[in-house]
């Protein structure tokens, strides 16, 4: 049998410890080149580019 709790815990505490659980809205920056909202530090997926410069360009061909 497993470790069983000496006491019940109280919605108080419960709710203190599950208040980190929450999620955070991610944040959007606009880009340089089409202006379309992105999240920082990834490419962008309209126009395909990364500080300035083009990816994924062999993709664009197929």
């Amino acid at each position: 049998m497993g470790a069983l709790p000496k006491r019940r815990i109280s919605n108080r505490r419960r709710k203190n410890k599950r208040s980190h659980h929450s999620l955070t809205v991610g944040k959007l920056i606009a880009c340089d080149n089409c202006g379309e909202m992105k999240q920082p530090h990834i490419m962008c997926p309209s126009c395909r580019t990364y500080r300035g410069r083009q990816i994924l360009e062999a993709f664009d061909e197929e």
